[in-house]
């Protein structure tokens, strides 16, 4: 199981990913309900109507975090947003694979408690691995990325070199 928090998942919608990516994926997707509540915020944004289509279609799971124990001290111990604590604590809980997390303090988190993570570039890098996309596609959503997301310079920089690697 590959568990998204918000930020992620809208980030890969964003970039226009987020069907393909799916259709490439070979175990469950699923997300925490709060994750679900903040991805269709903003119920007009393409992004939003993207993922709304993705859960209609069953392609993404929604699943109840039943530990609000464990959510509340994920949320104080680590300085995280209830989507990201709730999305770790579904991955603890289901022994999820990965969790998809681009939020610092939610990957500091998943370092510490041993649970593998990646980010929305990590997705996009391994899509082209994968061949889902081609170099220039790849770089097109990676340009986007670094419209939508806070990523330093040096991280798109080291993703577009990992991108072109692959040509």
């Amino acid at each position: 199981m590959l568990v998204f928090d918000a930020s992620t998942l809208i980030l890969i919608a964003k970039m226009e990913a987020l069907d393909s990516f799916l259709a490439g994926m070979e175990f469950e997707v699923a997300i925490p309900l709060e994750v679900e509540r903040e991805c269709r915020a903003v119920k007009k944004s393409l992004d939003a109507l993207m993922i709304q289509k993705a859960l209609d279609e069953s392609r993404i799971k929604v699943v109840v975090v039943k530990n609000k124990r464990l959510v509340s001290k994920l949320q104080g111990d680590f300085g995280l947003g209830r989507g990201e604590a709730e999305s770790i604590a579904l991955a603890l809980f289901k022994k999820a694979r990965v969790v998809g997390i681009d939020d610092k303090n939610g990957i500091n988190a998943c370092k510490l408690l041993g649970i593998a993570f990646t980010t929305a570039i990590g997705i996009l890098v391994r899509m082209r691995e994968k061949e889902l996309l081609t170099v220039n596609e790849a770089i097109v959503k990676l340009a986007a990325l670094g419209k939508h997301g806070r990523y330093k310079q040096s991280i798109l920089e080291d993703a577009k070199r990992k991108l072109e690697a692959t040509a």
